[in-house]
């Protein structure tokens, strides 16, 4: 294992931590959103700050960034829409009357989920609200999007073509609830019972058909987002569930007791606990077999998610990681510090991928050896030896 406190680069322009960052669709920029009630757009080519977004009242929650426009939400209850190449203020969304935690953005639509326990759907040309979520009885902490088209086979399509045009929204309460929603009407279509605690974190697989919550009861459950029906409760962690990231239907759970752990989606059994951590693991990422971590303790891990070995421990920080991204085989951590740190990941991406080259030639031997043992097996016919192949 490789510990390091040197990072290729610690970006340090914000005066406050750092809330969010997000990284544009094509890979050439990095959006933060700070406490400073400002957000900083950042090239990947060379990792300086390219434009500085001013204009919102108090700090900023979460951002989210498309290849020419950057979306920040605020405590001051707005949105903001801003120009990536000017930094110009294209756009301010008024209507909440409480802070605002949560932007999602899907093609002409933005969707927002606030304290003021709503959540609506603007029209991102438009200033207004083209719909509003009511129903929650406490604040909206996060969102989902699907539509029926990704939900529904061919043979229930025909059923009703005008489903083929609706999009719902999910979304998560500190009510305990999760609430799905039809955006065309704003009507509650199905409230998801069960949970204890707030939803923290909400993630979707549209083509399995399943919806997967974590809470403060210290639980994950999924659920089959067509009948609403609860399939599982995964219930060994002991502290808040934070964060969720699902890979080849594998289910990594980053929790407030210190560990992440590894789940089997289709039968909810644990495989794997990621340990070592001092403090709440916040954020998760995968990429290339390993799985990213950032936690209260201020520093970020690599683990092999093969073997479960922590590979490399990034320290520099002094406070909660809050986000975590990868590109180019650069790890950015945004943390509650202020600073953007830049690691370089290249070593441990390769190692990685040496070793699962290694695992499959092994594979491949094995079988070859196998299918050899097996062609060895002979039977007598007519007097002849025939050799059979054991498949």
């Amino acid at each position: 294992m490789g510990n390091s406190s040197s990072a290729l680069k610690v970006c340090s322009d914000h005066q406050g931590g750092i809330n969010w960052l997000s990284l544009s669709p094509d890979g050439q920029w990095l959006l933060t959103g700070s406490e400073d009630g400002t957000a900083r757009l950042w090239s990947t080519v060379d990792s300086q700050c390219r434009a500085h977004f001013q204009g919102h009242e108090s700090y900023i929650t979460f951002c989210h960034l498309e290849n020419k426009a950057a979306f920040t939400c605020s405590a001051d209850h707005t949105i903001r829409k801003w120009d990536v190449m000017t930094g110009q203020c294209l756009a301010v969304y008024r209507g909440h009357t409480s802070i605002v935690n949560r932007i999602l953005v899907s093609k002409d639509y933005l969707f927002s989920g606030s304290y003021d326990r709503t959540a609506r759907c603007w029209s991102v040309d438009k200033e207004k609200p083209v719909q509003e979520f009511r129903g929650h009885r406490n604040c909206v902490l996060t969102l989902a999007l699907y539509s029926s088209q990704d939900v529904l086979e061919d043979s229930e399509d025909e059923e009703s073509e005008e489903k083929l045009s609706r999009d719902f929204l999910v979304t998560g309460s500190t009510d305990c609830t999760v609430k799905v929603w039809w955006v065309s009407s704003g009507r509650c279509h199905q409230t998801l019972l069960g949970h204890t605690g707030a939803i923290l974190c909400l993630i979707l697989d549209a083509p399995n058909r399943e919806l997967f919550s974590g809470s403060t009861d210290f639980t994950i459950r999924t659920w089959n987002i067509v009948t609403g029906e609860q399939l599982r409760v995964f219930k060994e962690h002991q502290g808040s569930v934070i964060c969720l990231e699902l890979v080849n239907r594998r289910l990594y759970s980053g929790s407030a007791d210190r560990t992440v752990k590894c789940w089997l989606a289709d039968t909810g059994e644990r495989v794997r606990t990621f340990k070592t951590h001092k403090h709440s693991v916040s954020t998760l990422k995968y990429h290339a077999g390993i799985l990213f971590t950032g936690s209260g303790d201020a520093c970020a891990r690599a683990f092999n998610t093969k073997t479960g070995i922590l590979q490399r421990v990034f320290r520099g920080h002094k406070l909660i990681i809050n986000c975590i991204q990868i590109h180019n085989e650069l790890l950015y951590t945004a943390s509650h510090d202020g600073t953007l740190r830049i690691w370089d990941i290249r070593q441990i991406c390769k190692r990685n991928k040496r070793r699962l080259k290694e695992r499959s030639i092994q594979g491949r031997h094995s079988r070859l050896f196998n299918n050899k043992v097996g062609c060895m097996v002979h039977q007598e016919n007519g007097g002849e030896q025939e050799a059979v192949e054991l498949v």
